[in-house]
């Protein structure tokens, strides 16, 4: 008889769990550059305040708006027990350097400093619901279970702003990939 084993950090979830995280707004002000992560949206023109005046709302872009050299990417790797979400980037030259990002997933969230000299990825790692997989392929064979369905990063680049970048992307080649080791 074969023993599974289940990590610490390992989902226990029989199905796909919901989205219970609320949305996520970031503010920024303009003067200081302090950042603000709100997770109830606020209706316009009820902008938290700071240096004496309203910190401005980050409206996230779409990775295909961003300017040309600039790519995000993600992937997710770790099967059932050592489930993470990898980040790529690319940036084209220093104006446009990522300064922080920021993965919303089913139950809550978490943001990344990375340090200047920083090279990609940057790995998120899942535990609890948001770890669910329904297989144990590592990398995610992006098939139409889509388990991390409903996860968003969000990067901030600083010559270019907030970008948004659903987890959704299904290959419909799944099946046919080798398997990974």
């Amino acid at each position: 008889m074969i023993h599974q084993e289940y990590g610490p950090r390992r989902s226990r979830a029989t199905r796909k769990p919901s989205v219970t995280c609320p949305e996520t707004t970031f503010y920024r002000c303009p003067r200081c550059g302090r950042l603000l992560q709100e997770l109830e949206r606020r209706e316009k023109g009820d902008d938290p305040c700071c240096c004496g005046g309203a910190m401005e709302r980050l409206e996230p872009v779409a990775p295909e708006d961003l300017p040309g050299g600039v790519l995000l990417d993600y992937r997710i790797v770790g099967g059932f027990n050592d489930n993470a979400v990898q980040f790529f980037w690319q940036d084209a030259d220093q104006e446009n350097r990522l300064e922080w990002v920021y993965l919303r997933t089913f139950t809550g969230g978490c943001i990344k400093y990375p340090p200047e000299k920083k090279r990609p990825p940057i790995i998120f790692p899942l535990a609890d619901e948001d770890a669910y997989a329904y297989c144990d392929q590592s990398p995610c064979l992006e098939c139409v279970f889509r388990c991390k369905r409903g996860f968003i990063l969000y990067a901030y680049l600083s010559g270019v702003g907030l970008a948004e970048l659903p987890i959704d992307r299904m290959d419909p080649y799944w099946q046919t990939k080798p398997a990974s080791n």
